[in-house]
């Protein structure tokens, strides 16, 4: 079984920075692809990023050359480092993992952290 769990949200004004972090653990196979999403109120889900096994990665058009997804294999955390962040990227935030074999959704999700950017 994989367990995600999310930490760094936090409330941050507009132009600042926050970096998510995600531990996990589990089969590592079972998580070779992890993904950020986002879910503002009202709104869908939407997938901010994710990144492969090989470390290829790739962004909603929306975050591009703010965020970026990195992961430290040797301590199992995912991180989401988010610069001039705005209002409209007020949302909880999920890390989610699942096998890059699998063409289904990802399967394992954390609880999410809350992110508020203020103008």
């Amino acid at each position: 079984q994989v367990q995600l769990v999310e930490s760094g949200g936090g409330s941050v004004q507009s132009g600042g920075s926050l970096r998510l972090s995600c531990a996990a653990s589990g089969y590592l196979y079972d998580r070779d692809c992890m993904g950020w999403f986002r879910q503002a109120p009202g709104k869908e889900r939407e997938e901010v990023g994710f990144i492969y096994s090989n470390g290829a990665t790739d962004y909603v058009d929306s975050v591009k050359g703010r965020f970026t997804i990195s992961l430290d294999n040797a301590k199992n955390i995912l991180y989401l480092q988010m610069d001039s962040l705005k209002p409209e990227d007020t949302a909880m935030y999920f890390c989610a993992a699942k096998r890059c074999s699998s063409v289904g959704p990802y399967k394992y999700w954390g609880q999410g952290t809350q992110v508020t950017v203020s103008s």
